[in-house]
């Protein structure tokens, strides 16, 4: 890693509900963020409780980048899944899995194999393109980048708050014009089962309505009516971006990904299928998607710490709806909290400069 990389595990906060992927019990989340000297990336790694969780994905996306996802058809042989990694860097940030693989071996965790004490961590990863973006285009996360987001979400509480914006995997996004970035959200439904998602945003399609500024995300998630932006400030906003697009006229490219997470006890299928339906919540948010330099990637992870209601069939239904629903709003967030950047790779405005950093409605 560059001398001038940063780790950070998730933000401290008081009150026992973060709207983050970490209220499902025993998540941690933590980024390593690659920026100066070229440099416009980072990695964001999901640790399950030790034993693992339950995993699937879901790829939609015409172009994606990803390790060890076969290991997660319900067809094979691995059952849990220790960590999630989600990099820039594309294809190439893949490397950043076998920093986390190394740890987790050391730590004694994964399939065991071969004799007391032998494990082979089996460690999904994603990735999203943004080479290049902080000017240098061999700047890329590597092993040491996903060791140190590994550590970093190893060091943190349970129930910690996740840091939003341009951080980890999020660092160097863009969603078409704008800036993208890492976003998360939960709630909990009536059953007391609690879903999260958290998402990286860095799609090939747009998050904003041209005719009228607002996020696309937002006519879903609002809890009241959509305020718009003003017509002079949306005039002022589209002037500036195509200022931007003219002096860097190559398109945008690619990938949101995202993991929806609950507490609810799935098997593999179930869960395969909240990876699926959480597609939905990107088509929402980012249009269009699934384009075929999109990589679009799902995971869906359940630490089965509460039964679903046996004696009701259509129990998940529930859980595939608020999946969808939260990785909408994670997007939304993701964009909300990005910020400007003014560099060797080009200059990519933020939603909050462009249009104010107000909500348009309460959440």
């Amino acid at each position: 890693m560059p001398a001038n990389a940063t780790t950070t595990g998730p933000v401290r906060a008081s009150r026992p509900l973060n709207d983050a992927l970490t209220d499902v019990t025993g998540l941690r989340v933590g980024h390593a963020t690659l920026t100066g000297d070229g440099f416009l990336t980072g990695t964001t790694v999901v640790l399950a409780p030790e034993g693992g969780a339950v995993t699937a994905v879901d790829v939609r996306g015409g172009g994606p980048g990803t390790r060890e996802t076969d290991a997660l058809d319900p067809r094979n042989l691995v059952q849990r899944i220790e960590a999630i990694v989600l990099t820039g860097g594309s294809a190439y940030g893949l490397d950043a899995a076998s920093g986390v693989m190394a740890w987790l071996e050391e730590a004694g965790r994964g399939v065991p194999v071969a004799g007391p004490g032998r494990v082979v961590p089996v460690v999904p990863a994603a990735c999203v393109f943004d080479l290049g973006r902080g000017g240098d285009w061999r700047a890329r996360p590597d092993a040491a980048t996903g060791r140190a987001a590994v550590e970093a979400a190893a060091a943190t509480e349970p129930n910690s708050p996740v840091e939003e914006g341009n951080v980890g995997a999020g660092t160097g996004a863009l969603v078409g014009r704008l800036r993208g970035g890492t976003g998360t959200a939960s709630t909990v439904l009536g059953t007391g089962i609690t879903v999260s998602a958290l998402v990286v945003a860095n799609a090939a399609g747009s998050a904003l309505d041209p005719a009228t500024g607002a996020l696309y995300g937002e006519f879903f998630t609002a809890q009241g009516p959509v305020t718009y932006p003003s017509p002079d400030l949306h005039e002022a906003a589209t002037n500036r971006l195509s200022a931007a697009a003219a002096k860097d006229p190559a398109p945008p490219l690619n990938t949101t990904l995202a993991i929806v997470a609950t507490d609810a006890e799935l098997s593999r299928a179930q869960a395969r299928k909240v990876a699926g339906t959480a597609h939905d919540g990107i088509a929402r948010a980012v249009r269009p998607v699934h384009l075929l330099n999109d990589g679009d990637t799902v995971f869906a992870v359940a630490t089965g710490a509460r039964p679903l209601d046996a004696a009701n069939s259509l129990a998940l239904n529930e859980i595939l709806a608020a999946g969808a629903d939260l990785v909408t709003r994670a997007i939304v967030r993701a964009v909300r909290a990005a910020e400007s950047v003014n560099g060797p790779g080009g200059t990519h405005l933020s939603y909050g400069d462009l249009y104010g950093t107000g909500e348009p409605s309460p959440r």
